[in-house]
Order: C-alpha cells, then sequence, then structure tokens
C-alpha cells in the first residue's frame, strides 16, 4: 500500500511545485510587462515635455485621449480634445510658458489597460497682474489607458500647485 501512495505524494508535489513555478514565471511575466508599461510612459511624458517647449499644440494634445479631461490647477476643467486643444493654445500663446514636469512613480494596473503616473511640474508663465514671468510648482497625476493601436494616452490630466518655487538665494553677509 506505501508503494502507491508514496508515488502519488511524489506526483502531487511535483505538480504543486509546478504550478507554483508556473505562477512565479507570470508574476515575473507581469512584473515585465509593467516595467515596459512603465518606461513608455516616462518616454512619453518626455517627448510631451518637448512639444510643449516647442509651443506644439497639436503634438501636445495627440497626448489626450479623444475624451480626456485636463484639470490644470486654477483653470476651468477641459473635457474633450476640442476643449484641450483651446486650452493649450491659450497656453502656448503666452510668449512666457515654459512647462516641464517628471514622474516620479509609474503604477500599472494588473489588467494592464490602465496605468497612472505621478509626479511634479514647474510651469511659467505671465502673471496677469504683473505682466512679468511667474513661476509655479506642484504636483500632478496622470491617468492612461491602453488604445486599440497599443499606444498609451492621458484620460485624466489634473495639476495641484504646491509651494512657490525658492526664491533666489540672498548671498551671504561676509564674515566679520
Amino acid at each position: 500500500m506505501t508503494r502507491k501512495i508514496l508515488p502519488a505524494l511524489l506526483l502531487g508535489t511535483a505538480a504543486i511545485a509546478g504550478l507554483s513555478g508556473c505562477k512565479q514565471q507570470a508574476q515575473a511575466a507581469d512584473a515585465t510587462e509593467s516595467a515596459a508599461v512603465a518606461a513608455k510612459i516616462k518616454a512619453n511624458e518626455a517627448a510631451w515635455v518637448k512639444d510643449y517647449a516647442n509651443h506644439d499644440v497639436n503634438r501636445a494634445a495627440g497626448h489626450y485621449a479623444a475624451d480626456a479631461a485636463l484639470m490644470p490647477g486654477g483653470m476651468a476643467r477641459m473635457m474633450g480634445d476640442k476643449a484641450i486643444r483651446a486650452g493649450l493654445q491659450a497656453m502656448v500663446n503666452d510668449p512666457n510658458f515654459q512647462l516641464t514636469f517628471a514622474a516620479e512613480k509609474v503604477e500599472v494596473a494588473a489588467s494592464g489597460d490602465l496605468a497612472y503616473s505621478r509626479g511634479t511640474y514647474r510651469m511659467q508663465s505671465t502673471d496677469p497682474k504683473t505682466k512679468q514671468p511667474a513661476v509655479e510648482t506642484g504636483n500632478y497625476i496622470t491617468t492612461y489607458k491602453k488604445q486599440a493601436d497599443g499606444s498609451w494616452k492621458a484620460v485624466d490630466d489634473m495639476a495641484a500647485a504646491g509651494a512657490p518655487a525658492p526664491a533666489a538665494a540672498a548671498p551671504a553677509a561676509p564674515a566679520a
């Protein structure tokens, strides 16, 4: 009887070990895929910053899905391609406009079709009161959705101004 149980027990243990290995391989594949998506999103955001630097509304707007929402701090929410393009055009028409941002974190959903990036931004624009360049810094979060063509587009993009940019340091007083 022991001879019949032992092979069955060994076979069962081998099957469990095999399934465990499959699960670990799937998790490793998921982690590899998530890392690849995160890298794509970071590269996309770097290109997006260049599009803003070039004041290229068409390319900047191209990072958004057709039904996206853009919610910049202190501005009205822009819904859809037409509203986003109009809002971006108004921003880039400002001769002092500059926008840079960088993700500190990119997280990809287990489903593989949604992701978000979270980071900081710096925006310069003309202060309407003083007519001088003014700098705003803050945080952003952008939700991405994988498109039918495999690209990732922003579906929700929200910014919140944080602490003001640090003032230029005053020269140190001479030692007495």
